[in-house]
This record gives structure tokens, C-alpha cells and sequence, in this order.
């Protein structure tokens, strides 16, 4: 009988521990960290019976938070970008850092991503738990060290509960301080891991997402006002919790937003918002006088892989050529899927000579690729000796004009390339009729 796997496997099943060692280190030392810092604070300060109830408070307020955004937040999961997530239970555990004591305040910490563990995902979570795991590491790092800095800047702090919270303008610079200090050490925290495990991510993918992050100031102020309502009137906490939900369901939106354009396979701009980029980038072209350059690539043979392996290795594959596309490429170039095994790259400001280089670049790139993956049934295959045919149009050039003109050059100049023996770039001087693709296999 077959034995189904739970989320609560033991520690040893991990996936992390499959991850490269330097990436194993960096967690279970930022681990290590937030525990050491959550103990080193946990008896500052006693506790109170007025710390326990308003520790209570807000525990009810974030349950009811979470369990009425259980629906937004699997839908935010699916769409956030690959940079740091914005994390709006927040507003809770800095609630608790204002009012509570320290020890109170990072049960909030922790009792918050337990929640969101045990209800927003109550069977399958797309998430590891060890990736769980970590994020809730790097809140309890930032969150003491925000402690500390009320600690050492509050009039009194912790102090009687009602004069925990800020007096005068000296005393909100110091919360201001407190909750900046708690977000960078998280957000930089994920970054590094981020970047340790992925080190060929592009600073645009790194910060794709960055802006939404100005709504965590907003949750850290909603932090303020919940602290303030348990001390003087928990009732109207409520408010909080409402607001908060209307927030969150404009950050899905956003994120919605962010997804319609990004093909979900590769993580490249999709066709439909990568026409809407190029055609853009035309008209500024033809306003100031300057080339751009349309790049159609086309994966040689892919259709072997997939026939061999599987479409599961063919999709590894994809992923793995697109973050090569995007490595390669520079900040301001877009780079697309157009469908099946066809990339697509628009490279505004370049001339002959420049499209030659970038187009070489990725060829070279691509065919040096090893890509280590698994089939369907779990068998680990090895993908490499890659070649790519690459089709190349300029703008301006003789007969091309408008977008689609750019476009069926390029793809004239792709069958050029395919047809001439494959693994190898074809730059368009003028657009080229439209002819029949390779009769064989791509």
C-alpha cells in the first residue's frame, strides 16, 4: 500500500538539505541567529497579566485577519515575483514589539506564521517548509533587532503599557527607526538568499515586485494604530482588521496585474505584453532617431528532447534557456516566449554591431549549458550540447517600417538560419517576404 507523504515530514526529508552546502550554511546560520537573538531578549522584561490580554487582543485580530484572507492569499502565493514577498501580517507582530514584551513578541512572530501555515495551506502548499521555516527567521531577526532599538531610544519602554507607546516626536522618530531597521534586515536577509541560491537572477527579476514593499510602511503604521487601539480601546481593533483585508486585496491585484504579462512557464514577458513593450519601443526608435533590433530564437531539435525525456525535462529546459536569455540580455533589453520551443528578445539603442555581439553571446551561452533534470518517473537526466537558431532584424532597415514588418524579417532571417545548417545567427539587411518554416523537426 502506498504511503502518502505529509507536509509535517520529518526534518531529515527536507529538500533543503539537496540544496548546494554554502545555501544549507546561510539558513540554518540565519536560523541559528533568530533563535539566539529571540532568547538573548525573552527575559528583558516580566510578564504581566495586562501583557497577557493584550497579547490576546491582537492574537485574535491576526487569526481572524488570516483566516478571512486564506482565499487572496493562496491566489498572492501563485503570483508573487521572484523577489522578496511582501508580508502584511506584519501589521500584528510590530503591534506586539510596540506593546508587549519581547518574548510576547516574538510568540506573535511565530504564532502568525503558523497560522498562515496551517490554514492559508491546509493541504498542498506550494511552499517547503523550511522555506517557511526561514522567512519566519528573518521577521524574528528584524523584530529583535527593532527591539533593541526601542529599548535604547523609547522614553520608557517597555515600561507601564500606556506610556509603551509613543509620546512625542522624538519618541515616533525612534518607532520610524525601529520598524525601518525590522524591514531591511528581512528584506536583506531574503535577498541573500535569493542571490545565493540563484545567483544568475537579473536585478529586474530581483526587484520586480520592490514597490509593492512601500505598503509594508503602511502595514508597520496600521502596526501603530492596532498597538494604540488594545491600550485604549481594543474594540475598535476591528477597523484594523477590515482595513487590512481591503489592502490586501488591492496587493493581489497589483499582482494580477504582474502576472497577465509574464508567461508562467518561463517567467519571460508573454507575447501579448512583449508586443505591447516592442511597439513602444518602435515609436520612441522613430521619434529619436535610433535602431532597435528584434531577435527571434528557435531551440534546434527541441522536439527530440521532449519525444526522449518528456515533456516534464522539455519544460525544465525552457526554464533553464530563459534564465540564460534574461542573465545574457542587458537591464533595459525584454525578452519574451513566443510560443513552444520560440524565444523573442527587443534590444532598443543598438546598431549591426552590437546585435551580432549580443546574438553570439547567447548562442555561445545556450550551447554551453548543462542542465541537470528529471523525468516524470523520477529518473535524473542531463540536458546539454544545446544549439540555438537565431534570427535578427534591424530597425531602421530597408522595407521595415512597423513593428510586424520587424517581425517577419526576423523570422525570415530564423528560417535562414535553420535552413543554412542551424546553431548559428542570421542578421535580416531588409525585410524578407514571408516563406514556409523547415520542412523537418525543429
Amino acid at each position: 500500500m502506498r504511503t502518502l507523504k505529509t507536509p509535517w515530514r520529518g526534518v531529515a526529508d527536507w529538500s533543503l538539505w539537496q540544496a548546494p552546502r554554502h545555501v544549507v550554511a546561510y539558513v540554518l546560520v540565519v536560523g541559528a541567529v533568530a533563535v539566539g537573538a529571540s532568547t538573548a531578549t525573552a527575559f528583558l522584561q516580566p510578564v504581566t497579566r495586562a501583557d497577557l490580554m493584550h497579547f490576546a487582543f491582537l492574537a485574535v485580530a491576526a487569526l481572524v485577519y488570516i483566516e478571512l484572507t486564506r482565499s487572496i492569499e493562496r491566489q498572492r502565493e501563485f503570483v508573487a515575483g521572484t523577489g522578496p514577498y511582501l508580508d502584511t501580517k506584519s501589521v500584528w507582530s510590530f503591534a506586539a514589539v510596540l506593546i508587549c514584551p519581547p518574548i510576547l513578541a516574538t510568540g506573535m512572530v511565530v504564532l502568525t506564521y503558523a497560522a498562515a501555515w496551517l490554514r492559508v495551506w491546509p493541504r498542498q502548499r506550494p511552499v517547503p517548509l523550511y522555506r517557511w521555516t526561514f522567512s519566519c527567521s528573518t521577521v524574528l531577526c528584524g523584530t529583535q533587532a527593532a527591539v533593541a532599538v526601542l529599548a535604547l531610544g523609547m522614553s520608557q519602554y517597555p515600561g507601564v503599557p500606556q506610556n509603551s507607546l509613543p509620546t512625542g516626536l522624538v519618541d515616533l522618530a525612534v518607532v520610524a527607526g525601529a520598524a525601518a531597521l525590522r524591514w531591511m534586515i528581512n528584506c536583506a536577509l531574503v535577498l541573500a538568499a535569493i542571490l545565493i541560491s540563484s545567483p544568475k537572477i537579473k536585478p529586474s527579476q530581483l526587484f520586480e515586485n520592490f514597490s509593492e514593499h512601500w505598503l509594508e510602511a503602511g502595514a508597520f503604521g496600521l502596526g501603530l494604530v492596532a498597538a494604540t487601539l488594545v491600550v485604549r480601546d481594543s474594540v475598535v481593533l476591528a477597523g484594523v482588521v477590515i482595513a487590512l483585508v481591503a489592502m490586501h486585496r488591492g496587493v493581489l491585484l497589483a499582482q494580477f496585474r504582474r502576472a497577465a504579462r509574464t508567461d508562467a512557464k518561463t517567467g519571460l514577458y508573454s507575447p501579448e505584453w512583449w508586443h505591447q513593450m516592442a511597439q513602444r519601443a518602435l515609436e520612441r526608435a522613430e521619434v529619436r532617431g535610433t535602431g532597435m533590433a528584434v531577435l527571434m530564437l528557435d531551440l534546434d531539435h527541441f522536439k527530440v528532447i521532449n519525444d526522449t525525456y518528456g515533456h516534464i525535462v522539455g519544460d525544465q529546459v525552457l526554464r533553464a534557456v530563459a534564465q540564460e536569455l534574461a542573465a545574457e540580455t542587458r537591464d533595459y533589453d525584454t525578452a519574451g516566449r513566443f510560443g513552444g520551443e520560440e524565444f523573442i528578445v527587443l534590444l532598443p539603442e543598438v546598431d549591426a554591431e552590437n546585435v551580432r555581439g549580443i546574438s553570439e553571446r547567447i548562442r555561445r551561452r545556450i550551447h554551453g549549458l548543462v542542465i541537470p533534470a528529471r523525468t516524470e518517473e523520477g529518473e535524473a537526466v542531463t540536458i546539454n550540447d544545446l544549439t540555438v537558431s537565431i534570427g535578427a532584424a534591424m530597425y531602421p532597415s530597408a522595407g521595415i517600417g512597423t513593428l510586424e514588418e520587424l517581425l517577419q524579417a526576423a523570422d525570415s532571417a530564423l528560417y535562414k538560419a535553420k535552413n543554412n545548417g542551424r546553431d548559428q545567427v542570421h542578421l535580416a539587411t531588409s525585410r524578407i517576404p514571408a516563406q514556409p518554416g523547415p520542412t523537418e523537426p525543429a
